[in-house]
């Protein structure tokens, strides 16, 4: 018997298979030092150097902070295809983990920007890496047709959320009460149990985990290694020659990406490889990977125009103590625990019933203009000044917005893609975020607290406007997905 067979008829973790335990930790941790850290990252960035910070202007700051993010999605398109060709998901994994630990180390003990450009390059790169692998690997521990498949997935996402939780609210406090290089410390120690965990671990995971499933030949990987080099010193030659600066990073990212994407949408609509019906699929997805883009540069606005507004117009005072600033990201996971599985059991039950997936798609991306248009009611009130509650009631409409697009963004990918193009499918549902991520830095360098109505209006307005615009065109793309619901 293989131990492929031996770890999918394993029962050792709450009737799971124990690789679960060793994939659960890691994201766990892996999550906590991920959002602990973009808890305190923007105000690091712009808080002035007798507040323990670097003084960037604020708008150069959220432009990192989403350029980064855009990075860390762009990095799981590249993590899938290393895993794919190179190394295969189980050690591409663990490289990546280690990569992360080496970035969080980087943010707290080297000084300035050069700790923020090497920690969050690590980083970036390490976090695409494990997400993209991460989930392909659990896929590994259940055979065709186990019917503990779903409940694994969701006990790994519960581990996403609670890292997501318990990180903000850790790193947070140590960055208030004694500074910030405590607090991307504090990241760098769960990365590393996270790690230590899983190296334990990595024999729970069986021999498919550590497949390489396409393998480049042999002839190619000096190739491989030649363009990677080389595309590393080309960034750093734009670097260190001012061509690419923190003030124009998030436009970069922005630019690289598209181009990217539009690369791959041509090169899966022009092969040969595909039939017209496939063809056709692919067509009724870019409506769906614009409102993605759409929804994602809103949603992932948290880590930059929502962490400005909770340091600057929040009433974050409770009993007379101040609440860190960071412990406002801890929100958005608790609600994901709460409401996924009722949302979740909501469209279970409702079965044939339920909303399309376009539909879907213009649910959360009007709901999350909406949300952006109820900050409007608050504008004028003055410094820290903003009521808690509303805030919280805002993050809860970011939610249910998330739920109803974010999960089926994966799914559609797969359900839409050409036989040939299963992971490039994937892909550029990455893409879409990876582009969303960076516009959210682009969009909240036009952000000012002293003038928030023409942001607010302007943003939520133009979410709102492409969701309708999707919701006009829902017979149009349903007739081009060609059955697919």
């Amino acid at each position: 018997m293989s131990t492929s067979t031996e770890v999918q008829r394993d029962t050792r973790f709450f009737g799971h298979p124990r690789g679960l335990a060793n994939l659960f930790g890691v994201e766990m941790w892996e999550r906590f030092s991920f959002y602990g850290m973009l808890g305190i990252l923007p105000i690091y960035l712009y808080y002035q150097v007798d507040q323990g910070g670097l003084g960037l202007a604020q708008e150069t700051a959220l432009g990192i902070v989403g350029a980064y993010g855009g990075l860390v999605y762009l990095s799981a398109v590249i993590g899938a295809w290393v895993a794919d060709r190179l190394l295969g998901s189980e050690r591409t994994l663990f490289y990546s983990a280690v990569l992360i630990m080496i970035g969080h180390i980087s943010l707290a003990l080297l000084p300035g920007l050069t700790g923020i450009g090497v920690g969050l390059v690590c980083v970036a790169v390490g976090s695409g890496g494990l997400k993209s692998n991460a989930t392909a690997i659990i896929g590994t521990l259940y055979a065709d047709g186990d019917e503990r498949r779903d409940a694994g997935f969701t006990i790994f996402y519960m581990g996403i959320n609670l890292g997501g939780f318990v990180g903000p609210l850790l790193t947070g406090l140590a960055q208030s009460e004694v500074g910030f290089h405590l607090g991307f410390g504090l990241a760098a120690v769960g990365m590393a149990l996270g790690l230590t965990q899983y190296a334990v671990g990595r024999k729970n995971l069986g021999d498919k985990a550590r497949e390489v499933p396409n393998p480049l030949p042999s002839s190619h990987r000096a190739l491989a290694v030649g363009g990677a080099l080389l595309l590393v010193a080309a960034i750093l030659v734009l670097v260190m020659t001012g061509v690419v600066t923190p003030g124009n990073l998030a436009d970069v990212v922005v630019v690289v990406v598209g181009v990217i994407s539009v690369i791959y949408f041509l090169v899966i609509l022009t092969s040969r490889k595909i039939t017209s019906d496939e063809r056709s699929r692919v067509f009724s997805f870019i409506p769906m990977f614009i409102a993605s883009a759409v929804f994602f540069s809103l949603y992932q606005q948290q880590f930059t125009v929502v962490a400005a507004y909770t340091d600057q117009r929040l009433n974050r005072s409770l009993f007379g103590w101040e609440l860190p600033v960071p412990w406002v990201a801890s929100i958005n996971p608790v609600f994901i625990i709460v409401f996924a599985p009722l949302l979740a059991a909501l469209w279970t039950k409702l079965g044939e019933r339920q909303p399309s997936t376009p539909m879907k798609f213009v649910l959360g991306t009007v709901l999350m203009g909406v949300a952006f248009l109820l900050f409007l009611p608050m504008v004028g009130s003055g410094k820290n000044a903003s009521p808690m509650l509303v805030l919280v009631g805002i993050l809860f409409v970011f939610t249910i917005a998330e739920l109803c697009l974010s999960p089926v963004g994966l799914s559609l990918s797969t359900k839409l893609a050409p036989e040939a193009f299963r992971t490039q499918m994937v892909a550029l549902n990455y893409l879409s975020v990876s582009f969303g991520t960076a516009m959210s830095g682009k969009l909240a360098e036009y952000y000012s607290v002293d003038d928030e109505a023409p942001y607010f209006s302007t943003v939520g307005g133009v979410a709102i406007g492409v969701g309708v615009l999707l919701f006009l065109g829902i017979p149009f793309i349903r007739k081009l997905m060609k059955g697919v619901h």
